[in-house]
């Protein structure tokens, strides 16, 4: 039975996407619910998986390839397993000269990213198909070694010698996620007045709170981990309260006030950074801030987070601490108007009471539309989440 393989409903803020990895060939056995392709999107990268045992029998879209919401983009033929797969020629590894004829779409991409002539590799796919897995064990090979030379104990070999000024390049193209990451970015800084104000924080009153009660935490709130972002988020949800003005976007010539928190939390990911929206915050308690962003993280870093947990937010958090930034100025994520920026918490001496002491810092970022708020608005912001941060009995009493 044939079955057609379409691509994904897309959401309406998602236009197309582009097939980026065929995971099997035409003929070539899968099983059910096995990953057949993934499609990239401008947010996420979407898998396809088998619908039943069975083998490709046809890929219409190749790797590459522009797709939009639906598009017939394979046929599978369901049950035909290995018998559709063609005959191999060799039990063995194949090399062929002309390999472009017999080579996957994805080996011939990576053969070509790295370099590697692929009429010198061997194909260990069925008929003597090279694979990706092939090119990529080609690259990470040594070569092979040259004719024995003499017989000498002291005989080595010469080093090669590479002319002056020849440097090696490689150029791949850029990913759909990274082209709109650009886009995004280029947009906030041509079509808003943003502008940045910084205050620094004492950490010391959350880290002697967290180390006090972190263990008390995790066993009542089944393992999950007391963190610093769900102090943070509880801070800036309750300053949003008192600042309606920042959790605010601009639509046409119209001011939208939120009479929500969607805060969303920048999460790093290999393939670039997306921002997962924590619905309603102001409702969730410290514990499922804490264990919402540790799902988040480990999703995003598998790249199961969905469209829709990324769509939307009025408010944004980003967090340039864990890889070690001191000091930063956050690029807004429209249409919202501000976005909080954290840093590494550093040991710096500070004036207490006429001494100089050492206390654990951390400098904060706003970068905020100035068209929505005003300097004011936003410094006030900003001092009352680190008045709260500083003293956090203020989050649960909400002064």
């Amino acid at each position: 039975m044939t079955i057609e393989i379409n691509a994904p409903t897309f959401p309406e803020s998602v236009q197309d996407g582009s097939i980026a990895t065929w995971h099997k060939q035409p003929g070539e056995a899968v099983s059910r619910d096995e990953l057949l392709v993934d499609i990239e999107t401008d947010k996420v990268v979407l898998e396809i998986v088998a619908p039943a045992d069975g083998a490709l029998s046809e890929i219409i879209q190749g790797e590459g390839e522009t797709i939009l919401s639906n598009q017939l983009i394979a046929k599978f033929e369901a049950g035909a397993g290995a018998a559709a797969a063609p005959a191999a020629a060799a039990d063995t590894p194949v090399a062929v000269a002309s390999a472009d004829s017999v080579a996957s779409p994805s080996a011939r991409k990576l053969a070509a990213e790295k370099g590697i002539n692929l009429s010198a590799v061997a194909g260990t796919g069925k008929g003597g198909l090279i694979t990706k897995e092939d090119v990529d064990k080609a690259g990470s090979s040594p070569a092979a070694p040259a004719a024995a030379a003499p017989s000498s104990s002291k005989a080595a070999a010469k080093p090669v010698a590479v002319p002056a000024g020849e440097r090696v390049e490689k150029r791949v193209p850029m990913t759909r996620m990274r082209k709109r990451i650009a886009e995004r970015l280029l947009e906030a800084s041509q079509t808003t007045a943003m502008l940045t104000t910084f205050n620094e924080v004492n950490m010391a009153p959350i880290m002697e709170l967290r180390a006090k009660y972190k263990d008390k935490f995790e066993k009542s709130h089944n393992g999950t981990r007391l963190g610093f972002m769900g102090f943070f988020v509880k801070a800036a949800v309750e300053a949003l309260r008192r600042f309606p003005g920042v959790n605010t976007s601009i639509d046409g010539n119209d001011i939208v006030y939120h009479g929500y928190q969607d805060v969303g939390v920048a999460v790093s990911t290999p393939t670039g950074l997306v921002v997962p929206v924590l619905r309603d915050a102001e409702n969730m308690g410290l514990a499922d801030v804490e264990s919402t962003i540790r799902d988040f993280g480990l999703r995003a870093r598998d790249g199961k987070i969905t469209i829709d947990e990324m769509t939307g937010g009025t408010f944004t958090i980003t967090n340039g601490g864990v890889f070690g930034s001191l000091l930063s100025t956050p690029i807004l994520n429209p249409p919202q108007a501000a976005i909080l920026g954290m840093h590494k918490i550093q040991e710096r001496p500070m004036a207490v009471n006429g001494q100089v002491v050492i206390q654990p810092i951390m400098y904060l970022a706003l970068s905020y539309d100035h068209r929505l708020i005003d300097g004011k608005e936003a410094v006030q912001f900003l001092v009352a989440i680190k008045d709260m941060l500083e003293d956090p009995a203020r989050i649960l009493l909400e002064i």
